[in-house]
């Protein structure tokens, strides 16, 4: 008898996954890859919450396999947006994730460490390179670049970082008609209202020190 988690199984219950994320998608914008709070691609796999890895989930293959092809569908952008975790974003609110990516606001290079600066230099200057580290992920939760999962014939997961200009390229997206870094953010606030937005956190941070008086002190 095959296992709950055969391989060819688990794809096949992956296009039902995958198309019921796209439904999501189109409806609301956004979604998260894993989180037991907000909707995620892991809560409508298993039908409820994942608490803890995925990984050790019964349908674990079938998550894979639906993240997999969720993240290599046309009209879906993953970055690193809420709480600085992996969020599925809807073609429609690309112009949004633009916006505000490409504002240059201080809450995107305030306090930056000189390694990220310097990688976030190199990145500028090549259009697109490998990097991994804190460094690497401290930028993409800025959204000062985007960063893209390469699936390495060897089973390796690595990460290349590239510049918007670089990602618009590649999806032939077109920087025009975009909303204000204002406008932008609030219609991603309209849809998840008190979510850890990267624009906020640093906000509440600073508010957490001057109330508690300690640094990193937070309300939140």
């Amino acid at each position: 008898m095959k296992s709950r988690n055969d391989a060819a199984v688990a794809q096949r219950e992956a296009v039902a996954a995958v198309q019921a994320c796209l439904v999501h998608l189109a409806r609301h914008g956004l979604l998260m890859k894993a989180d037991a709070r907000l909707p995620s691609v892991t809560t409508l796999v298993a039908g409820a919450p994942v608490g803890g890895s995925w990984w050790a989930h019964p349908l674990a293959h079938t998550i894979f396999f639906s993240l997999r092809d969720l993240e290599d569908h046309g009209d879906v952008l993953l970055l690193k947006l809420v709480e600085g975790k992996d969020t599925f974003v809807h073609r429609r609110l690309w112009p949004e994730i633009a916006a505000i990516a490409l504002a240059g606001e201080p809450w995107q290079t305030r306090g930056l460490p000189s390694g990220a600066v310097q990688l976030l230099d190199r990145v500028t200057a090549a259009g697109s390179l490998e990097s991994e580290g804190p460094a690497a992920r401290l930028l993409e939760a800025r959204l000062l670049v985007h960063g893209i999962q390469i699936h390495s014939h060897e089973g390796r997961h690595r990460k290349r970082l590239e510049t918007w200009q670089q990602w618009a390229a590649r999806n032939g997206f077109a920087f025009s008609d975009l909303p204000s870094a204002h406008e932008a953010r609030e219609t991603l606030e309209s849809i998840w209202p008190g979510a850890g937005w990267p624009w906020i956190a640093p906000l509440r941070q600073k508010q957490g020190r001057r109330k508690d008086g300690a640094p990193g002190a937070s309300t939140r």
